[in-house]
């Protein structure tokens, strides 16, 4: 809800100890990207990271965050959230493998039947139809929930987007989710999970009442990384800029 306040700090808790990342590159094949990829085992052997997918700079486009065929920083950060933290904090609902968790279910129904592997044809009544034969279960599962969120925000919500995805997904607004997938409607809209409802708006500055400027002040830096995971010295290991609400620089802290 843009407030500045963590809304589920489980899913916190669950990004912090695994050590989330959210690998950005220029572009795809980019050097950047062969020696993170190169170095992939050993990295997240070492350091624990967890990431559920890459975003590259030609796919960002904050005058519309979220947009479809525009910007897939949306789906890419929830991929992201989703795998490191909702699958295994709350693995009876968002569980990947069949047979697992509410959302494995009500992907059954989506898909129009438990299929491991992708069907030759789905059947008529499927509004979930995915059909990419290297995403297995648990990569159809992830994608789902994806749909599932993005619907319900109104992200889909328009002729030309819904006509873009429809060879995968039918879905294109909240009525029609809440009509049409009802178990997993029930479960994105439950306020025990705390899942996001409002779509990004690209603006995130939560009004200066609602930020406790001693909890600003402790924020740092613990450390920075290269993406061989050496240790990058820096100057200082953190700086807090404090904002007026136009935006200047109100007070700059290094230590």
């Amino acid at each position: 809800d843009e407030d500045g306040v963590i809304d589920d700090l489980y899913v916190y808790d669950a990004l912090s100890n695994k050590n989330t990342i959210m690998p950005l590159f220029a572009y795809e094949g980019s050097n950047a990207e062969d020696l993170l990829f190169d170095n992939f085992d050993l990295l997240f052997e070492q350091y624990n990271y967890c990431a559920g997918a890459v975003l590259y700079n030609n796919e960002i486009d904050p005058n519309n965050p979220g947009f479809w065929g525009n910007d897939a920083s949306v789906e890419e950060i929830l991929h992201t959230i989703n795998a490191c933290s909702h699958v295994e904090t709350y693995p009876d609902i968002f569980g990947l493998e069949p047979n697992s968790s509410q959302m494995s279910d009500a992907m059954d129904i989506a898909r129009g039947g438990q299929f491991l592997s992708i069907p030759q044809n789905y059947p008529e009544e499927a509004w979930y139809h995915y059909d990419d034969w290297t995403c297995d279960y648990e990569c159809m599962a992830m994608e789902y929930l994806y749909w599932c969120i993005v619907t319900n925000m109104g992200l889909l919500d328009n002729n030309m987007i819904c006509n873009g995805i429809y060879d995968e997904w039918e879905l294109c607004n909240q009525e029609d989710f809440e009509s049409t997938d009802v178990l997993m409607y029930n479960i994105i809209t439950n306020p025990d999970l705390k899942i996001p409802q409002n779509a990004p708006d690209g603006i995130y500055c939560p009004n200066q009442s609602n930020i406790n400027d001693e909890k600003l002040i402790d924020k740092k830096v613990i450390y920075s990384l290269d993406l061989l995971g050496r240790l990058v010295e820096n100057k200082h290991k953190g700086i807090v800029i404090d904002l007026y609400n136009n935006g200047s620089v109100k007070k700059k802290i290094n230590y």
